[in-house]
């Protein structure tokens, strides 16, 4: 019989146990994971906790949780393990959570990453069509695991789920634009290897990039896209896309 991937919610403790592993397993075990008691709580208190499942085994894990204002969900964790990277697990999951949001009266969606993951910029920016105009320095702290060494530096990430662009994105007929754009801004095409080999070039670029950003969004612009094959974010000052079409 052959396996279909399945997106659900986590059902009961064992399963929140077992996305404590999981987490590890992405994040390395120098890095916390989210502790199933208080997953279980906030899932209970109208949260998300949600994985990717092929015959039973869990490859992709997804959790956010309800902020102070009901129409918007703050979005925690987004994980894909190591050996299931390239099956677009991460982009899966969001749609599904974007569809659970939107059942429940859910809006928006928001989340951190890491301004110089290549990855999460492609999936978050130009594939699921958020948008960032906030930078913050160093959110975390020190960090263990897979964040060691650099300042924990992190784009809010804001995600309309009703936007016309988000739901062309949806239906996989969105086209990139570039009229009016006014910068762009380089990443590292592979972060991840600049933190293994060459820990002083990773600072340098960290730092870099946070000027870059901090000074665009000062000027009032705004990340709208993100060009995959280039690593670089495209930033213009910030049109709604559906007021942008109507004009």
């Amino acid at each position: 019989m052959t396996e279909h991937l399945v997106l659900r919610e986590l059902d009961g403790v064992d399963e929140l146990k077992r996305s404590e592993a999981f987490q590890r397993e992405v994040w390395g075990a120098d890095d916390p994971p989210d502790n199933s008691d208080l997953m279980l709580a906030i899932q209970h208190e109208g949260g998300l906790v949600a994985g990717a499942f092929l015959g039973g085994r869990m490859l992709g894990f997804l959790f956010g949780f309800p902020t102070s204002d009901p129409q918007i969900q703050h979005s925690h964790r987004l994980a894909v393990h190591p050996d299931s990277q390239g099956m677009g697990l991460g982009q899966k999951l969001k749609w599904y959570q974007r569809d659970w949001c939107l059942k429940r009266g859910i809006s928006m969606v928001r989340w951190t990453y890491d301004p110089l993951r290549r990855i999460n910029a492609g999936l978050n920016i130009a594939r699921l069509g958020a948008t960032v105009q906030t930078y913050f320095e160093d959110y975390y702290g020190k960090m263990e695991g897979i964040n060691a060494g650099v300042p924990s530096d992190r784009l809010l990430a804001e995600w309309d789920l009703n936007a016309q662009s988000v739901a062309l994105r949806a239906a996989n007929e969105y086209q990139r634009t570039e009229t009016g754009v006014t910068e762009r801004i380089a990443i590292p095409s592979d972060f991840a290897a600049l933190l293994r080999d060459d820990m002083e070039r990773a600072v340098s670029e960290r730092l870099r990039a946070r000027a870059a950003l901090r000074n665009a969004f000062d000027r009032g612009l705004r990340i709208t896209d993100f060009d995959t094959e280039t690593a670089e974010y495209i930033l213009a000052p910030y049109v709604p896309f559906d007021l942008a079409i109507d004009v």
